[in-house]
């Protein structure tokens, strides 16, 4: 092993994340360095090669990369055709409220179950959020939580599913207890982003909605495309991804020049090595053992049934930068200590993924940021109090229901 026990090691390390992140490092550069120091301070050389090898070698890793490298491709590609433009102006004129737009737009594309996912919506949610003249930090704000409201409930995510699996639950029994909230995550923020905005309405009566109908399906057709792939088709986010490159190099015919214009920039290649780096993470994390250092921890004293299905699992979520990687170490660690029902279940699962979401190991958070140009002191400004009232609307289904 290495030099440090694991948690010291954990906390010196996040504290080196924090301030590269504070810093501005790039994030490709932050998330590969950290996982390394950790691996340093905790590991042995062997362990090391090991986690390294097979996070190289690792499909879903390989997938991992590939599709953030895919996303940030389409999204940049929606851009430089100025694609972007009939697709929001077509939403516009057909909702007519550009509030609806960006609370919505961002959970629909949210079906999309990818790390980093939030850079398919960034670009419409910023055409629309201009119209209601939110600063940067709000825009960040608007198309990161927006995104994350659907998944408590959306039966086809690979994170409920886990969920149920592990405890060996209903998938339907933890749905219903996450229903609430969802409705206080979307009134959330409605209350911190669009409550004191000026709501944009389209009022041309002379709108044709049928040829505005089929422009939006034309121009969404490349994001729709992909989720369906991946949704209906159950095919790899990887392949989906590039399936919908091609597609929208169809409908805009660009220029080759247009499209090796992404290429040549560097927000590209950082947010695909940053993919890289976070799954590295949660692997170092996973191999130093850290699910046997907080079950000897917590078998060695009572801590209250509460304290373990939010800290521990929000802490897990958040160190790994993944739900599902907080919910199988805190499953792990909790059996036979716990007995799972659908009330505590439920509790875990949004632990878990309310502190993955606030995490600065998570993706689609870093990628919004850096999209926006969004300093995280600012973004975690709202994000931190939504946050909490979530939370505590969990807490409260637990107790209460």
């Amino acid at each position: 092993m290495g030099f440090l026990d694991p948690l010291t090691a954990l906390v010196v390390v996040f504290c080196f994340l924090g301030v590269m992140i504070y810093k501005r490092v790039n994030l490709g550069i932050t998330l590969n360095a950290a996982a390394l120091l950790l691996a340093l301070f905790a590991l042995d050389l062997a362990q090391i090669g090991k986690v390294v090898f097979e996070t190289t070698t690792n499909p879903l890793a390989v997938s991992l990369v590939f599709a953030s490298f895919g996303i940030m491709l389409l999204s940049l590609l929606y851009k430089e055709t100025k694609l972007i433009e009939p697709l929001s102006e077509s939403l516009s004129k057909l909702i007519s409220n550009s509030k609806l737009i960006v609370s919505l737009l961002p959970a629909v594309i949210g079906l999309l179950p990818v790390a980093g996912g939030a850079l398919m919506s960034a670009p419409l949610v910023e055409a629309e959020t201009e119209k209601l003249g939110l600063k940067e930090d709000m825009k960040t704000y608007v198309n990161l939580w927006f995104r994350h409201t659907i998944f408590p409930v959306y039966p086809v995510s690979i994170v409920l599913i886990l969920t149920a699996s592990l405890t060996g639950l209903a998938l339907t029994s933890i749905i219903v207890r996450q229903i609430p909230v969802v409705i206080v995550m979307v009134i959330v923020g409605y209350i911190i982003a669009l409550r004191k905005t000026h709501q944009t309405m389209i009022t041309d009566i002379e709108t044709n909605r049928s040829a505005e109908l089929k422009r939006f399906l034309i121009t969404f057709l490349p994001i729709l495309a992909t989720i369906i792939v991946v949704v209906v088709f159950s095919i790899d986010v990887a392949i989906a991804a590039f399936i919908g490159i091609a597609v929208i190099l169809l409908i805009a015919k660009p220029s080759f020049k247009t499209v090796v214009k992404p290429l040549k920039n560097w927000t590209i290649w950082g947010i695909t090595f940053a993919a890289y780096g976070a799954f590295l993470l949660r692997n170092v994390a996973i191999e130093m053992g850290i699910s046997q250092v907080f079950g000897s921890f917590l078998t060695s004293g009572s801590v209250d049934v509460l304290i373990l299905l939010t800290l521990l699992p929000a802490f897990l979520g958040a160190i790994t930068g993944s739900p599902s990687g907080g919910i199988i170490l805190t499953v792990s660690i909790l059996t036979g200590l716990v007995i799972f029902t659908p009330r505590n279940a439920s509790l875990l699962y949004i632990s878990s993924y309310l502190g993955y979401i606030v995490a600065p190991t998570h993706l689609c958070l870093i990628f919004t940021a850096e999209y926006f140009r969004c300093p995280l002191g600012k973004l975690y400004k709202y994000l931190i109090p939504s946050i909490i009232v979530s939370l505590t609307t969990g807490i409260l289904v637990y107790l209460l229901i």
